[in-house]
């Protein structure tokens, strides 16, 4: 199916069922979020609010809120994408089945956007910031915010589409020190292409011109979170996705594309920083306020009965697990393409996607040997932690597998897995004193922090046990998974009591290492019980609030010639740290006037 705009894509959806319009008026101050944030939670069907206090336009969320949905809306194009991946990595395929291929070079001339000098839908009238639906999400955000922006720039050395970049940074409208209509907060993260533009742009002492689009073709939204190589242009992408050229066009020497709903133009400065955030975000926390640049705006365009389309994210999972579900069904096994040996790979949406990597290799380095260690894995480890966003992984668990009936989506089973071979004393990798995700705040400062590699290979070294031991039972202690056990102590005030604390903890259950062997990892934790309640509960709290070379502890630990390891138990500190960013709570008052909003539509 192919949309000219969001606005057809939704009419779409609503002949299957698959939307829910909702006309009474409702607040952008937290009531949009919070309607969205219920029925996301049922799997209920796309949102179309259609009166928005305090703007004449209309609002769109949930749109791409199940995997289901996402697939139904690009269904005639999800295969032509494969087949377009799938000759990439194996040209010999389509020179071998020309005919079968014959369909999906044609769909590929989609990939060139196509300049639009005629037809200009989204310039049918210039407006202001504060026209547009400025919605607040979360009770301690800084202000608006836009959830679901493309924001374009171009290569100053190479300028043109072509060379342009597509990405879904944050974007700030309103609060903190911006001047209202004239500036706005751009948010963006490591290992981001605007970042190069900028940098370019910078050292030439001009400014960065960037245009941001909202809404249009719903393959435009999904290009601009597609984790595209350098070099590929994401326009290209969402041509072929949604089997339309991207069209475009130029005004003040500003790319707009003419499809989009709205478009914001305007210049980044050198230097020019001001306080961005805070903001709710998707590891279940608020990002905090700190500096980026600023977007000096020059024009805000939007078409006839402009739609506002919108995300809200929080603890996941949210909306947009779905994005890298669809991301996942599309690109299948590109990245094995790319890393050698590599089989498998998830990042674990629970645990806010970069914090926690699982991933399944291949040990060939010696078959004239009985290989009993890790050896290939390390590679493929390296290679993963050296791979674009994939080198923001804090937590990276790999294995190797030759039945190929391990995956690393079944979560349970690929501890278990890891955790019968696992050999403490040998198999912990750590990386100190580098980058982590911008959004993770278990480090000791913004972008700054640690990782931590777990290879396991060979066979079993111990089985795991199904219930607390009785050891542990004279503390607060919770089975969690076979192997796995939450234990509450008080709460974490700093590092140098921490060490205190884990050390006493360490020597007395040294006393019972014999019966720890079947239990090798201990989370420790401000909640056993909520901890051990869930295996998202496992994951957010353990990977999310973890700093590995600050945090990690074990039971008869040493130091070897640089390398750290230990003989019993290893103990993961993921108590709350002072540093650490807020957890994100609703709000009681919104939450009963939503009550009465969701039982009046039947939900």
């Amino acid at each position: 199916m192919s949309y000219s705009s969001l606005e057809a894509c939704l009419l779409d959806l609503e002949k299957t069922g698959q939307l829910l319009r909702i006309r009474e008026e409702v607040d952008p101050y937290l009531e949009m979020a919070a309607i969205h944030l219920r029925i996301h939670q049922q799997g209920g069907p796309a949102i179309l609010f259609e009166k928005v206090k305090g703007t004449k336009f209309r609002c769109a969320s949930n749109i791409f809120g199940t995997l289901e949905r996402s697939k139904f809306i690009f269904r005639d194009r999800i295969k032509i994408v494969q087949d377009l991946i799938e000759i990439k990595n194996n040209p010999i395929k389509a020179v071998k089945s020309p005919l079968r291929n014959f369909k999906t070079g044609i769909a590929s001339l989609q990939a060139f956007p196509m300049q639009n000098p005629v037809s200009k839908p989204v310039l049918f009238e210039e407006i202001k910031i504060s026209d547009l639906p400025l919605i607040h999400h979360w009770k301690m955000d800084g202000g608006a915010f836009v959830t679901l922006p493309q924001v374009y720039t171009e290569d100053v050395d190479q300028p043109g589409i072509m060379k342009s970049n597509v990405g879904m940074y944050r974007i700030q409208l309103t609060g903190n020190a911006y001047h209202t209509d004239q500036e706005i907060g751009l948010h963006y993260q490591l290992h981001r292409g605007i970042g190069i533009h900028q940098t370019k742009s910078n050292k030439k002492g001009i400014p960065l011109k960037v245009s941001c689009f909202v809404g249009g073709p719903p393959a435009h939204t999904v290009a601009a979170v597609m984790p595209l190589p350098e070099g590929i242009s994401e326009l290209s992408f969402a041509g072929v996705l949604g089997g339309r050229r991207f069209r475009y066009s130029y005004e003040d020497g500003f790319c707009v594309s003419t499809d989009a709903d709205f478009v914001i133009t305007g210049e980044v400065f050198a230097d020019v920083l001001k306080p961005e955030g805070p903001f709710g975000d998707h590891l279940g926390y608020y990002s905090l306020t700190h500096p980026f640049p600023v977007l000096k705006v020059h024009k805000v365009y939007a078409r006839k009965n402009a739609i506002w389309p919108f995300t809200v994210v929080g603890r996941p999972p949210q909306e947009d697990t779905s994005f890298g579900a669809l991301i996942h069904e599309m690109t299948g096994k590109a990245l094995q393409h790319e890393i050698p040996g590599l089989k498998e790979i998830h990042a674990v949406d629970a645990a806010g996607v970069h914090p926690l990597l699982l991933s399944i290799g291949s040990e060939r380095y010696t078959p004239y040997l009985q290989t009993t260690q890790p050896a290939e894995i390390l590679t493929i480890a390296n290679h993963i932690l050296g791979t674009g966003q994939l080198s923001l992984a804090k937590f990276l668990f790999i294995t190797a597998d030759e039945t190929n009936h391990l995956h690393c989506h079944d979560i349970p089973s690929y501890m278990q897995f890891i955790l019968e071979r696992i050999d403490w004393k040998r198999d912990i990798h750590f990386h100190t004193q580098t980058t982590i995700d911008t959004l993770d705040y278990s480090g000791n400062s913004i972008n700054r922090g640690s990782k931590v590699v777990f290879a396991a290979y060979g066979q079993k070294i111990r089985s795991l046990c199904s219930e607390v031991p009785a050891c542990l039972q004279l503390y607060k202690t919770k089975h969690v998974l076979p192997g796995i056990m939450a234990l509450q102590i008080e709460a974490f005030t700093d590092y140098n009591a921490a060490q205190d604390e884990l050390q006493l903890l360490s020597n007395q259950l040294l006393l019972s290492k014999v019966e720890l062997s079947q239990t090798p990892l201990i989370i420790i934790c401000d909640d056993a019980e909520f901890v051990a309640a869930t295996l998202n509960n496992y994951l957010w709290v353990t990977f999310t609030r973890c700093n590995p070379s600050h945090d990690i502890y074990g039971v008869d630990s040493f130091t070897e010639h640089k390398h750290w390891g230990c003989r019993g138990p290893l103990l993961i500190d993921a108590r709350i740290k002072p540093h650490h960013a807020p957890q994100m709570l609703k709000d009681e008052k919104t939450e009963a006037r939503v009550d009465t909003i969701l039982k009046g539509l039947g939900f």
